[in-house]
């Protein structure tokens, strides 16, 4: 990972979300990672709708809308 990466934004969340998917997929919300990597939910959601198509390590997946967006995250197959 280049030092690039481990500042910017969605580099932070890509390896957050790789951490934490490692063992198999995860559910989260926007708003609980915007809280654990200091962002508002409406950059998490942004960011992670450009690793959705991006992300070469994980499957990312909007999953539910309700209180607050709901994302699927697994290991990519």
């Amino acid at each position: 990972m280049t030092m690039r990466q481990q500042t910017h934004p969605a580099g932070r969340l890509l390896e957050y979300l790789e951490r934490r998917a490692a063992d198999g997929e995860i559910y989260v919300k926007s708003k609980f990672l915007a809280e654990d990597l200091d962002l508002s939910a409406s950059q998490i959601g942004v960011l992670l709708g450009r690793l959705q198509d991006s992300a070469e390590t994980l499957d990312i997946e909007q999953w539910s809308y309700t209180n607050a967006t709901t994302w699927r995250i697994a290991p990519a197959e």
